[in-house]
């Protein structure tokens, strides 16, 4: 089964491993879609996140969590925990 979040990511990105660290730390598992290895799924980022460019991107689902601090925002606020855990 696969994991209902995505990253989106690319190599030499710090954000993209403080992202990677915070979900491990939690327990939570996510699928990496790797930019610089897979350059063709970067349109299908662009489309999922309205255009942005940066990375990370990490969705759950359909929803767009965005970046590293928003994913820090929501762990922060314990939103996080409630998203996965339902």
């Amino acid at each position: 089964m696969k994991s209902p979040i995505i990253i989106y990511s690319s190599i030499n990105c710090g954000y993209c491993e403080m992202a990677k660290k915070l979900l491990d730390e939690k327990k939570i598992n996510y699928q990496e879609i790797n930019l610089y290895e897979e350059p063709d799924k970067r349109e299908e980022m662009l489309n999922k996140s309205n255009g942005k460019r940066t990375v990370p991107q990490i969705f759950y689902g359909n929803i767009h969590i965005g970046g590293y601090e928003d994913l820090k925002m929501l762990e922060l606020s314990g939103k996080l925990e409630k998203m996965i855990n339902g």
